[in-house]
């Protein structure tokens, strides 16, 4: 289990750390430019996106919404995830991206965590929610590490969320 601790703006667990975007990392994704202190497969093309989300954004970043994930032992960005904001009747959509050379060391699972535990501290926010396809074992089981639990879904995609009740049982 990973502890979390905030100083404001960063969320640092055991080995992450989760940064909000500054605007010369957005400048720098959407110009495809390359910033040495990302890893070398930083940004992947969700990153592009949501780069191009919050940089269109007129209110700006949220201080809920979009974070990097920093390898707290090298200090390079190997990903990024955010909650979407605002949230719409006390429910947050969470999703999450870690690049392909540091997958499979659970960092996706363990920045879900902390930034969940996070969002249930926002004013207005009781539920955190994800959507996955069930294609993407991997990805179902990011959400379940992260503590979110199966709740409906299709024959192709399953909805995964957790509330601050669920988060107090822990």
């Amino acid at each position: 289990m990973s502890s979390l601790s905030s100083d404001g703006a960063d969320l640092t667990t055991d080995r992450l750390v989760l940064r909000p975007w500054s605007g010369a990392e957005l400048t720098a994704v959407i110009r495809e430019a390359r910033l040495a202190h990302w890893a070398a497969d930083f940004p992947a093309e969700g990153d592009r996106v949501i780069a191009g989300v919050i940089a269109e954004a007129p209110e700006g970043p949220a201080e809920y919404g979009h974070r990097q994930i920093v390898e707290r032992s090298t200090g390079l960005v190997v990903g990024s995830l955010g909650l979407f904001w605002p949230p719409r009747d006390g429910y947050v959509e969470f999703g999450y991206g870690v690049v392909a050379s540091r997958r499979g060391r659970g960092y996706a699972s363990e920045a879900g965590r902390a930034l969940v535990e996070f969002a249930l501290t926002a004013p207005g926010v009781h539920t955190v929610q994800a959507d996955v396809e069930l294609s993407n074992p991997a990805s179902v089981r990011v959400l379940e590490k992260a503590g979110l639990r199966h709740w409906s879904g299709d024959a192709t995609t399953a909805r995964f969320r957790i509330t601050a009740a669920d988060l107090s049982r822990r």
